[in-house]
């Protein structure tokens, strides 16, 4: 006993010594490094991972509620914008939404906007916009009708409501425009002053049936416009120059030997642009009519320019959602079934690296840090 009692002093007091030898911890904000273009979020129920797509390794965490449609980026201003709803019960109560102002060089808040208590909270990408103006954000609303909010984010103030009956979707334009996809095949075109302001609004003609072949709200930006791909596969492209909104002519996607086969787009994110080379990657599956959800096995590219398909890489893990980088070479992050972000070389179709699990619930939402994306 007197070996035992003996041996816990002395343990006592290399413990003491240790402990002596620990500072006080000093409480601090650690600052990132300005981002790379591999740099890349991942939505979650908590927030946004940020990733290196060269490392795999993971950058920071930009918290915020599940309620967040999406994440908007300047980097120029070293800033982040997103749309927040929060409950007085939690999951009840009396709602307030604000639009939340991130410091990028630490991802703290660095203001809160109040807002109409209207925004759609969904994992939209395009629920919410940055004007070319650099100073307005448009936030769609789908409570109880359809309208935006537009946001001065220089002045910290919103600046103001607009009715978009029937139309959805944030697809930002020329300086303070933006398109909208509305319910009968047409787009919706509204321009705004300085101010936020509506001052001119418009619509194309319908170019598509939402009976017949509907388009995914799922735009991608080109760098010249906008892509929308319909259901079966066609893609239209477009354009605005001077508040006159053009359609192009649409080209398909698919071969008649692929529609024998029932290929199909489908996915939660299932197209990006890698606008340096021009190309269109498309998550693509075999399915029946009414499977556009639906996860894909094979992830097609194609050339924008030839309109063409110039590659197509199976899958060992079924993807729902898919990004490109906008590095020179491109990488592409794919959210994998079983909870896996795959990272591929974006030309030479092969797999880099992958990350384990990635924030919880798999995530809702892959953005670059690029303006639209």
């Amino acid at each position: 006993m007197r070996i035992v009692t003996s041996s816990l002093i002395c343990l006592a007091l290399v413990a003491q010594g240790a402990g002596a030898q620990l500072g006080p911890e000093q409480p601090g904000v650690a600052t990132l490094p300005p981002p790379a273009d591999s740099w890349f979020l991942v939505k979650s129920s908590n927030g946004s991972y940020i990733f290196d797509g060269e490392t795999g390794e993971m950058q920071g965490l930009m918290s915020h509620q599940w309620y967040t449609p999406a994440v908007v980026t300047l980097l120029s201003r070293g800033e982040a914008y997103y749309v927040e709803s929060f409950y007085s019960r939690g999951v009840r109560g009396t709602r307030e939404d604000v639009l939340t102002v991130v410091d990028m060089k630490d991802l703290t808040p660095a203001a809160e906007i109040d807002i109409p208590d209207k925004t759609a909270t969904l994992s939209f990408r395009h629920h919410i916009g940055l004007l070319g103006d650099d100073r307005h954000v448009v936030v769609f609303n789908m409570t109880p009708a359809q309208s935006v909010s537009v946001v001065d984010v220089v002045d910290r103030e919103f600046a103001g409501e607009l009715s978009t009956p029937g139309c959805a979707i944030i697809m930002p334009t020329g300086d303070r425009a933006f398109l909208m996809m509305c319910g009968d095949g047409t787009l919706q075109y509204i321009e705004l002053d300085r101010d936020g302001n509506e001052t001119a609004r418009t619509r194309t003609d319908s170019f598509f049936s939402v009976d017949e072949d509907a388009v995914f709200d799922k735009p991608v930006f080109t760098g010249r416009g906008w892509l929308l791909v319909s259901f079966n596969g066609l893609a239209y492209e477009v354009t605005e120059e001077e508040a006159r909104v053009e359609v192009a002519e649409p080209w398909s996607l698919l071969s008649n030997e692929d529609v024998g086969e029932k290929w199909r787009p489908g996915g939660d994110q299932p197209f990006t642009v890698h606008r340096g080379s021009n190309l269109l990657y498309a998550l693509m599956h075999q399915g029946d009519v009414d499977t556009h959800h639906d996860p894909g096995s094979e992830v097609w590219v194609f050339d924008l320019e030839r309109r063409r398909r110039v590659g197509r890489m199976p899958l060992e893990t079924e993807a729902s959602k898919l990004l490109s980088s906008q590095e020179a070479q491109p990488r592409l992050y794919l959210m994998h079934e079983d909870n896996t972000l795959g990272i591929y070389d974006g030309h030479q179709l092969r797999h880099l690296r992958t990350i384990d699990e990635p924030g919880p619930r798999g995530g809702g939402l892959l953005q670059t840090l690029a303006r639209h994306d």
